[in-house]
């Protein structure tokens, strides 16, 4: 039998949105829930993974958790009738279901947008708070160091990280491409659509640009999300100033007609080379705008086939990273198995040490202290050779997934059984 590993999972694919928002848990929340699921349900090799798409516990134990986990979420969220959401949610009951979950999440084949650049470092923030919070075991620590492994494979190998494979982050790369010989780009961001909103936060996210501004009609939205990203905040009665200062501007601006026209534009005076980015359809900038000199125009159109030939790239690669999964799933399932027999393998070795040591004492008083040494090396190296034979029977007892009656046989011939159990 293997590890009684097991999770459960509510996702974009089952769940809307505004199921998503009420299950979500922030990092105090996450770190609230691993201990109540520690300590008042008693589960161990605990993950709880928490994003816009997913909310997810990983865990170990006999028997399917999963009704007390979503009553205990639900709790923690303030939700009277959880039960109205159980349907929601995935079950994943046998070892080698959660184990593959946990993996095409990790490398992103589960994502909205496959290959999900930013699913891994979430995995990683998850499995560190499990580990501060002395909730995960050695089965964890073993699945999460080959997921990690796997994902650097997967970088290294194969395509499925190259390139923007949604939108926002096409956006965001175009704007890198763009702005590579400026120093300290200046980048302005007018109204905040759903496009337009995550744009802010791949800018937040990254390190290369230090100087964003977002812009809005309704500056409260606008607040929430400059404070959630760490980006400057402009008064919509402040737009002029700020569109002369910008070397790009990102339009995510909703509105029947151009928001910007080759009249608005013309009076900025532009010195040198001026981008706008339209993320609006229907189009937030007038065609006739690139008329203007040192100004270029970048449409959603072409935005969204840098997305396309990227995400197409990833999907070419889906079978080769689902082969590296598997590879890395079989060498994980072999350690479990040797995982299972080891506790065997420890009282075997207690039980023949004890034997070791009946025989050294009989004779030690007859012994200088020279011949008691020797007699020590000589003995501790037979229990070994003792020792290697049934040890390597057991590993490869169970990598033929005949373990049991091994494990039976030598508990009857050493009568293990009296041996404790070992922690």
């Amino acid at each position: 039998m293997l590890h009684p590993f097991k999770a459960v999972s509510l996702s974009f694919k089952k769940a809307p949105l505004a199921i998503r928002e009420l299950i979500a848990l922030d990092e105090a929340a996450c770190r609230h829930f691993l201990h109540t699921l520690h300590h008042d349900l008693g589960l161990s090799d605990l993950l709880v993974l928490s994003t816009c798409n997913r909310t997810e516990v990983y865990y170990s134990a006999e028997r399917d958790q999963s009704p007390s986990i979503i009553e205990a979420l639900g709790r923690l969220k303030g939700l009277a009738e959880v039960s109205e959401f159980f349907p929601y949610f995935d079950v994943l009951d046998a070892h080698h279901d959660a184990v593959q979950h946990l993996f095409e999440v990790a490398m992103g084949l589960d994502a909205q947008v496959v290959g999900d650049l930013q699913i891994s470092n979430q995995v990683k923030q998850a499995y560190q708070w499990s580990a501060d919070a002395d909730a995960a075991g050695p089965f964890l620590h073993r699945l999460l160091h080959t997921v990690f492994f796997t994902n650097k494979r997967v970088q290294q190998e194969t395509s499925f990280r190259d390139g923007a494979a949604s939108t926002s982050y096409a956006a965001l790369e175009l704007v890198e491409e763009l702005t590579a010989d400026v120093a300290n780009p200046r980048v302005l961001v007018v109204g905040l659509g759903e496009i337009g909103a995550d744009v802010c936060r791949h800018f937040g996210d990254s390190k290369i640009f230090t100087d964003v501004t977002i812009c809005n009609r309704t500056r409260a939205k606008a607040e929430a999300l400059a404070e959630e990203c760490g980006l400057r905040l402009i008064d919509f009665e402040d737009l002029a100033g700020a569109l002369r200062e910008a070397d790009v501007i990102i339009s995510s601006i909703a509105h029947a007609e151009p928001f910007f026209t080759k009249a608005l534009v013309a009076n900025l005076e532009v010195l040198s080379y001026k981008f706008f980015i339209d993320l609006s359809v229907p189009r937030s900038i007038a065609a006739d705008v690139e008329q203007v000199p040192g100004v270029l125009v970048y449409n959603i159109d072409a935005i969204q086939s840098k997305a396309s030939a990227a995400l197409e790239r990833r999907l070419a690669a889906v079978p080769q990273v689902r082969a590296i999964i598997a590879e890395s799933m079989v060498g994980l399932q072999d350690w479990t198995k040797e995982m299972m027999v080891s506790p065997t393998i420890q009282k075997l070795k207690n039980a023949l040490e004890q034997i070791r040591l009946e025989e050294m004492d009989r004779y030690q008083k007859k012994l200088s202290p020279e011949e008691t040494k020797r007699l020590d090396d000589i003995t501790r190296s037979l229990m070994q050779k003792i020792l290697k034979q049934p040890v390597l029977q057991l590993k490869a007892a169970c990598k033929r997934g005949e373990a049991d009656q091994l494990i039976d046989t030598l508990t009857d011939l050493f009568d293990l059984e009296r041996q404790p159990d070992v922690a």
